[in-house]
């Protein structure tokens, strides 16, 4: 009887022990927040507009150089405010606003100054890590959460880690345009940011994970 309780006990031990496919840094920090975003913004699989791996990767890092680019490559006529809406070279000033109009739904600082995500963005979250976590080896979900998380750390520490897919881009059809992409919204037909943006169409990748990204015009009217 002894021997079988010490055995159920080491078991329960080692089940303890083992270690996740998947973790994030804490919310409070800038490597957990910027991933959280990331995730955020991302169709996983069953969700709506996930079609690979790949395709949700390629999404995430799409996003990355958006809030990259509204900080280190403001096109000629253009103002970072007009564009961020705010003028900052801080990355977590570009997703919240810097306290101010909040730039990236869900997430935000409190009057505290402490980052804050939604309700609602915690709880997929938690979700996707519980699927990530499950079973007998790592999957689909723990590769996007990992991916997510080593972009922001490599982020914030050397710089983007992958190339800008739409930083060579010159026309949108008729319209010239500023390459590199500024925006992005759900993949949606009526959704668009307006002003002088321009939806990069999916001719030229501009569709990724139920994303749309948006580019700007050449010269700014």
């Amino acid at each position: 009887m002894f021997a079988l309780t010490a055995s159920i006990g080491l078991f329960a031990t080692l089940a303890q022990a083992a270690p996740a496919f998947a973790e994030l840094d804490r919310r409070d920090t800038p490597s957990g927040y910027l991933a959280r975003l990331l995730i955020n913004e991302t169709a996983f699989p069953g969700e709506r507009g996930f079609l690979s791996e790949a395709d949700s990767k390629g999404s995430m890092l799409a996003v990355l150089w958006v809030l990259h680019s509204r900080i280190q490559h403001i096109p000629t006529g253009y103002r970072q405010v007009q564009i961020a809406g705010v003028r900052s070279e801080n990355i977590i000033d570009v997703i919240t606003g810097g306290g101010g109009k909040r730039q990236c739904e869900g997430f935000y600082l409190n009057a505290a100054g402490r980052y804050v995500t939604a309700p609602r963005v915690e709880e997929r979250i938690d979700n996707l890590l519980s699927i990530a976590n499950k079973g007998a080896k790592p999957g689909r979900f723990s590769g996007l959460l990992n991916y997510a998380q080593g972009l922001s750390r490599a982020y914030l520490k050397d710089g983007v880690d992958g190339a800008d897919r739409f930083a060579g881009l010159k026309n949108v059809g008729k319209t010239e345009v500023t390459g590199r992409a500024y925006a992005w919204m759900t993949d949606v037909g009526s959704y668009h940011p307006g002003g002088n943006f321009v939806a990069i169409p999916s001719t030229q990748e501009g569709s990724l994970a139920g994303n749309r990204f948006f580019t700007l015009r050449k010269d700014p009217k």
